[in-house]
């Protein structure tokens, strides 16, 4: 399934009325509120901050001839304090009237109309980024040690035909499902083709470094206290219990990492109350 990588919910923090949709450009006005109250109580705000300043600077002129008082000054420059914390009170509220997109790219919902009025944190519209879409797919806790970040891939889109494209692993999520161990891997696109669309069915070839395994039946492999052992046939059609140290699981197939070799001949079947030095009868 093709997801999105970049896409963000765009919501107003406080209640008014909203506007707009379409393609967008990074930093482009996407909806706003009426704030004609708030532009006027910023601009008295702006006069306020304007006159304490002139009026600190009057009492710093007068307090360098001595002729005012501490206590005077420090009340000026208070009030200079005071009007421009007031003022970046409501720049911040005015501020949050206006909607603008974070990143270039499409409004996939529009919740809202031009005028409706709107409670504050309302979900107005959705905005995607197509270029960002990635594929996420599940894959066996065996193969995740095999792959990189970089890595290429090929991926097919069924939506598009037979065309291949080029990808690569961006991402390995660091953690499996208890349940299937599996994990996820995220790939991106490299282009985006420009027909893709989220949602879309897509197949990922998935290329590791060959490795020549030595492979046994896992019902062959047993284990009990004193670890992992299978049963080989000796020369004198005995069971001999070798023990042994598995590794990858695939399918219905064990590697063994140490213990056998090539040629061995194991035991997998009957092995239920077979003994080490038991005679034991070959069948093809």
């Amino acid at each position: 399934c093709l997801p999105l990588d970049r896409g963000d919910a765009l919501f107003f923090q406080w209640a008014g009325v909203a506007c707009f949709a379409g393609q967008t450009k990074e930093g482009q006005l996407l909806a706003r509120l009426e704030s004609d109250l708030l532009e006027a109580e910023l601009q008295k705000a702006a006069a306020t901050t304007r006159q304490s300043r002139l009026n600190l600077k009057r009492i710093e002129d007068l307090a360098r001839y001595k002729a005012t008082s501490e206590d005077e000054l420090a009340r000026a420059r208070t009030e200079v304090e005071v009007s421009v914390a007031e003022q970046k009170i409501l720049e911040n509220r005015l501020a949050y009237t206006r909607i603008k997109a974070p990143f270039s790219g499409v409004i996939s919902q529009r919740l809202v109309e031009p005028g409706d009025v709107v409670p504050r944190h309302t979900h107005l519209l959705t905005l995607i980024d197509p270029e960002s879409l990635i594929i996420e797919i599940p894959v066996s806790d065996l193969l995740l040690p095999n792959l990189s970040l970089g890595d290429p891939v090929l991926v097919s889109i069924d939506g598009l035909g037979s065309q291949r494209f080029t990808g690569k692993v961006k991402r390995i999520h660091p953690e499996l499902d208890i349940n299937t161990r599996m994990g996820i891997i995220e790939v991106v696109l490299d282009p985006t083709p420009q027909a893709a669309r989220p949602g879309q069915l897509s197949r990922v070839n998935l290329e590791t470094a060959q490795k020549q395994r030595l492979m046994v039946p896992f019902k062959a492999l047993q284990r009990d206290n004193a670890g992992e052992y299978v049963f080989l046939l000796d020369g004198n059609s005995k069971a001999l219990r070798t023990t042994v140290t598995s590794g990858s699981h695939i399918a219905n197939w064990v590697e063994i990492v140490t213990g056998l070799k090539v040629g061995d001949i194991i035991i997998s079947k009957g092995i239920l109350g077979l003994r080490n030095g038991k005679r034991v009868t070959p069948v093809e």
